[in-house]
């Protein structure tokens, strides 16, 4: 059995490391547009589709990450709209990441593990967080096992505040995030058996790529785990962090509103933009137009940092 992980590391060799982030927000969709919809939601969910199809007519991306916050903000048709949202990545055959951060314990943790790895909301890697402790993961990894699922625990995140936990330092020496990732390689020694020959651990890192400092110690510390990078873009990450997050298994560089809204620094769309004529087809337009320039710098980088091509 193929892991999830180890189809998303392949679709990155062959169409680029870019995560085209899906953290829909409605106000993000020109006015004009949305009152075509019968709600905001039914809008989103166009808006979405609409960018689905755009960059799969290019593969200029390896997979679509769906951050649940915004459609959960939604309630029941938000809901709706995500597991549509979810199926529609999965059937334009892109490996989809569910952005949802959860960490719990015991049967709360068994429960939003097959939440999320079945029925309507099922995806094929999902975000997890291991601050209530590492009995939080097993849930999690019993599927990874079982059915070729993946996860991304939360290890370097991207946000100012990540130096509050994850940068702590510890009686026992090193730091928080050197404690979660000491438990992802043993994970992945543990679970080397069941996927002999696959080139990356089923259970990734989401490491941001907004910190340069310490981005090359990272990197080598975890050579055969596969990363979720946020952070650039819109939250001003850069490249060159990426390139370097990049090398060893490498990983998937995830940018949200920088594609999203890409319409919105779109020097070919501002008439239409004051006229009110915009149209959805303009905004996938200029999405591909980002995703294909994002690609693009990615790949330079990450080749002149030794990592993919």
């Amino acid at each position: 059995m193929i892991h999830n992980m180890q189809k998303l590391q392949e679709a990155v060799k062959k169409n680029g490391p870019l995560c085209v982030g899906l953290d829909t927000d409605p106000s993000y969709i020109p006015q004009n547009i949305a009152q075509k919809f019968k709600s905001p939601a039914q809008a989103v969910l166009a808006y979405n589709q609409a960018i689905i199809e755009r960059v799969k007519s290019e593969n200029c991306a390896s997979c679509f990450k769906v951050q649940a916050a915004y459609y959960e903000a939604m309630g029941l048709e938000g809901m709706e709209v995500y597991a549509k949202t979810l199926r529609a990545v999965r059937d334009s055959d892109f490996v989809c990441i569910s952005d949802v951060k959860r960490g719990d314990i015991a049967a709360s943790a068994s429960a939003y593990a097959r939440a999320h790895f079945e029925g309507d909301f099922e995806t094929d890697i999902m975000t997890v967080n291991p601050y209530m402790g590492f009995e939080t993961l097993e849930p999690f990894t019993e599927y990874c096992e079982k059915a070729g699922k993946g996860i991304f625990v939360l290890l370097r995140t991207s946000n100012p505040g990540a130096a509050d936990i994850e940068q702590l330092e510890l009686k026992a020496g090193g730091l928080a995030l050197d404690r979660v990732g000491k438990e992802l390689n043993r994970i992945k020694d543990k679970m080397s058996a069941a996927f002999a020959g696959q080139t990356c651990s089923p259970v990734g890192a989401v490491v941001g790529c907004t910190h340069q400092a310490d981005a090359a110690s990272i990197r080598a510390a975890y050579p055969e785990i596969f990363f979720l990078i946020p952070g650039y873009g819109a939250q001003g990450g850069a490249a060159d962090i990426c390139g370097t997050l990049l090398q060893k298994a490498g990983g998937t560089v995830n940018s949200s509103r920088g594609i999203l809204c890409a319409y919105k620094k779109d020097a070919a769309l501002q008439d239409k933009i004051a006229s009110s004529s915009l149209t959805l087809d303009d905004i996938a337009s200029s999405a591909l137009r980002a995703c294909v320039a994002a690609k693009t710098e990615l790949l330079q980088f990450a080749a002149s940092n030794g990592g993919q091509k």
